[in-house]
């Protein structure tokens, strides 16, 4: 098969029917014979979702397994215990605006991770509150393809990478998840968003302007503003707690702090047939005993 055949057939896959009744079948199904134990906010928030592709909330608000102050003090740990890297990356960020490399953030957990059943970030990932608004968004059970703590240096570099507009590919909805844990302004790099335009939203064929970066199209501000006001746009600053749902197949941007930096706790959620890469490693010694049926397929142990 060539590539461009190739292409066609993963396009045709992400189609509204072929990717829900074909490929994702099974996992629909089994959402559809579950019964709805959404919160009445979690279903405000799936609604936002449905209609714009962004919805944010506090933390407290939400059922999360554990306390937030919990999740905060073992970032702030983490943080600590990897001070060198930090400043290392605070000192560089500047002087190595490589393309590809997204110099400006670290991932504090490492770039891929094993699942931990104990670990306070895996509880959150996998917490009722965020697999309920992620399956009832998707409208089947859904698959965490990872987790991680970003720590993102302020920078005055030209914008670059994440930091332009663009639209993540890997599958018909993109369902990311952002904590703030710590106060972020405008120049704290706010996750910016431009609503309705997810494949569910009605600017969803928008088509601005892009260039080339090393292999990806990214969309500058002067380029989005000509198909899509400034106005409209969702410039997510919050205090530490806040939690920002997006649909990422819409266009967004985010990270570029110019004045204070960030820490954030983050995870994605697709379909189980989603050709995203699996960055969550689970043990084949995992005890399955605890874990709910939301759990089992967001791990792919279903």
């Amino acid at each position: 098969m060539t590539y461009k055949m190739r292409r066609l057939v993963r396009k045709a896959k992400k189609t509204g029917l072929a990717w829900r009744f074909g490929t994702n079948l099974v996992p629909t199904v089994r959402f559809l014979m579950r019964k709805n134990g959404q919160t009445g906010l979690e279903t405000e928030i799936v609604r936002k979702l449905d209609a714009d592709g962004i919805a944010s909330v506090s933390v407290h608000d939400l059922d999360t397994f554990c306390r937030y102050d919990r999740l905060e003090r073992y970032a702030n740990e983490l943080l600590t215990s990897r001070n060198v890297e930090v400043s290392r990356l605070k000192e560089k960020v500047n002087e190595d605006p490589s393309i590809g490399q997204k110099s400006f953030n670290l991932e504090m957990l490492g770039s891929e991770l094993s699942y931990d059943a104990e670990d306070i970030f895996a509880r959150f990932a996998l917490s009722p509150s965020f697999l309920n608004i992620a399956n009832s968004y998707f409208r089947m059970l859904t698959r965490l393809r990872y987790y991680n703590i970003w720590y993102t240096a302020a920078s005055s570099v030209q914008a670059r990478e994440s930091q332009l507009w663009h639209f993540d590919r890997e599958d018909r909805h993109i369902l990311k998840v952002f904590l703030y844990l710590n106060d972020v302004d405008n120049g704290s790099g706010p996750f910016t968003y431009a609503p309705a335009t997810h494949k569910k939203g009605q600017f969803g064929s928008i088509a601005p302007a892009y260039f080339d970066e090393n292999g990806v199209r990214r969309t500058t501000d002067e380029q989005m503003a000509a198909v899509y006001p400034v106005s409209k746009w969702n410039i997510s600053t919050g205090k530490a707690g806040t939690v920002i749902f997006a649909d990422t197949s819409g266009f967004h941007k985010g990270g570029e702090a110019r004045t204070n930096d960030r820490l954030m706790f983050t995870c994605m959620y697709t379909s189980p047939a989603s050709e995203s890469k699996q960055l969550l490693h689970v043990p084949r010694d995992l005890n399955i005993a605890q874990l709910t049926t939301a759990q089992l397929w967001a791990l792919g142990l279903r």
